[in-house]
């Protein structure tokens, strides 16, 4: 392991400031993706700016009416929280189904945010990859690709983002807050990740040195009826190979509002634009869930060793909306 220097920020101008003047410096939160990458040379920052210890760990009301995460809340604050439970429960279950106990203990919002989007081949420093080494290739498209993505992807990157929780704030129009030199600044979460294009060692939108110091979830009623369905190879801790965050409002058996996210099949959090178009105003029934899912799909280009996703999310789409018209209906 390359030495690294350490700082702790006592406040988030600090904070900017010591990553500002290190272009090799890192921010660290619970360091449950940073530390994993630094073990196997991915990562080599020549500073750590700790911000653990930032006053950005509460939970509360924003103005309209939706709700304020700090960044340095943790994984398992979110999930427990009684507001998030009743008020956006697909997020709620969509953090529960990311990691294990001890991880969610120690995992920050903020660096779920920023977690790498990666595959095998992105972890192994020894070999070529556009995401560490860009213009080395992409191993990945002829390669191992079982769990690679399907929509939104190039033939420099086809890994999938692994956040449960960015799936659920991306259905939910989540906002996230930052600070840098400048001042602050705010981007809506789906200018938050960028397409990965030719440049998929560039991840977000954010400017250099920003710290993120929280996200804003606005007012959604639709949201209080949402759910979150994760698809993985076992039962235990591990990432997706397809997941679902809808949520939808039915009244007298027509669709009025719906919220659909998808997840582990693209480079990035997947709205599910084409879908909810397709469904709104159309009746809450199973082929009309359909309709819409092949709506969605029909952008798809798998792999050779991938295809199954189509199928999959095409289902996981229809069997969570389809719950969710069955429980407005009771």
């Amino acid at each position: 392991m390359r030495e690294f220097g350490y700082r702790r920020a006592s406040d988030v101008a600090e904070a900017v400031a010591l990553l500002g003047d290190d272009p090799d410096a890192r921010f660290l939160g619970g360091g449950t993706n940073l530390v994993d990458l630094m073990k196997t040379g991915v990562e080599r920052p020549a500073r750590l700016v700790d911000v653990g210890g930032l006053p950005l760990g509460r939970i509360e009301p924003a103005p309209g009416g939706g709700l304020h995460v700090g960044a340095t809340v943790t994984n398992s604050d979110l999930a427990a929280h009684p507001d998030v439970r009743r008020r956006y429960p697909a997020l709620a279950q969509a953090v529960l189904a990311g990691a294990s106990g001890q991880l969610r203990n120690m995992a920050t919002v903020g660096g779920n945010l920023l977690q790498r989007t990666r595959c095998g081949y992105f972890s192994d420093a020894a070999g070529p990859c556009n995401k560490r080494l860009p213009g080395s290739g992409c191993p990945a498209v002829e390669g191992e690709h079982h769990n690679h993505a399907i929509l939104g992807a190039s033939g420099h990157c086809v890994a999938t983002h692994p956040s449960d929780m960015a799936v659920a704030l991306t259905a939910f129009d989540a906002v996230v807050a930052y600070e840098t030199a400048d001042g602050p600044g705010e981007l809506p979460i789906a200018e938050f990740y960028r397409p990965v294009g030719d440049t998929p060692h560039l991840e977000t939108s954010l400017p250099p040195g920003a710290l993120i110091t929280g996200v804003t979830l606005p007012a959604a009623p639709v949201a209080a009826a949402s759910r979150y369905r994760k698809v993985r190879e076992r039962a235990s801790y591990a990432f997706a190979i397809g997941s679902v965050a809808a949520a939808l409002s039915v009244e007298d058996g027509v669709v009025r509002d719906v919220r659909l996210a998808l997840g582990a099949v693209a480079s990035r959090p997947w709205r599910a634009r084409a879908a909810e178009r397709a469904l709104t105003g159309r009746p809450a029934t199973p082929d009309s869930f359909a309709a819409a899912a092949d709506a969605e799909l029909s952008a798809a280009r798998p792999l050779r060793d991938n295809a199954y996703k189509v199928t999959l999310m095409r289902n996981l789409i229809v069997s969570e909306l389809t719950g969710l018209a069955e429980e407005a209906a009771r």
